[in-house]
């Protein structure tokens, strides 16, 4: 399984390198693509995706919401399957994504941790339970992340809400940006009588470089679509 990693120089980038490297689910770097790149075949280095004509069997995108078109037109020109896990897109940015999954399978995940997955469908049982419950929302990550709420905090409110039987409270989110923080979200469900705690804490980044990894293996012989990590996990 050869991968291209589009958003090479990212955090998350460097630690999926890493694992291609080391053969990771018997997966191969197929290219690095980032704009602070200098085209490089030999050292399969590219400032863009257009530059590269390779063989690839997937690309795995760690860039910025912002390259979604760039990204979702390559993907479709090339017809290679895309695994996606950058947040923040705009409205326009995800229809972008859902014309592309038409075309050629796609994997939309705002957090490609399994345990996230659970959390999830965890949260959704808990509010499904205690009707009426005031719920809030604690996020924290590290001082060099962009957006704030979390892509993974604002798919646990969509969460919440796909059950909540009315929206009679609102759900609080609240974010913090300090440090190192690799990734922690907390979700906080209460009544007049009981509270339960859901948590979900990040130890490592090579956990979400694995999770790609996964979904990328999952997606390549899957047809035309959109997937998520509630199909992975399914």
């Amino acid at each position: 399984m050869k991968i291209i990693i589009n958003g090479s120089n990212g955090r998350i980038g460097k630690e999926i390198t890493k694992l291609l490297l080391d053969g990771y689910k018997n997966s191969s770097l197929a290219a690095k693509v980032d704009r602070n790149n200098t085209t490089s075949a030999n050292d399969l280095l590219f400032a863009k995706l257009d530059d590269f004509d390779g063989e690839a069997d997937c690309i795995i995108d760690f860039s910025n919401h912002l390259a979604t078109k760039d990204l979702t037109d390559y993907a479709i020109k090339r017809n290679i399957p895309l695994v996606i896990a950058t947040t923040g897109q705009t409205e326009e940015e995800l229809e972008m994504i859902k014309v592309a999954s038409k075309k050629i399978p796609v994997f939309l995940a705002a957090n490609v941790s399994v345990g996230i997955a659970l959390l999830l469908e965890l949260v959704k049982l808990t509010v499904k339970m205690m009707p009426g419950a005031e719920i809030g929302i604690l996020e924290k990550h590290h001082n060099q992340k962009l957006d704030a709420p979390s892509g993974t905090a604002l798919a646990i409110e969509r969460a919440i809400k796909s059950v909540k039987e009315k929206e009679d409270k609102q759900i609080e989110i609240h974010s913090i940006r300090m440090g190192n923080i690799v990734g922690e979200h907390e979700v906080i469900i209460g009544t007049k009588t009981e509270t339960i705690t859901l948590k979900h804490k990040a130890h490592c980044k090579e956990l979400f470089a694995e999770g790609a990894i996964v979904a990328a293996e999952f997606l390549i012989d899957k047809p035309a679509g959109l997937y998520g990590m509630k199909d992975l996990i399914g």
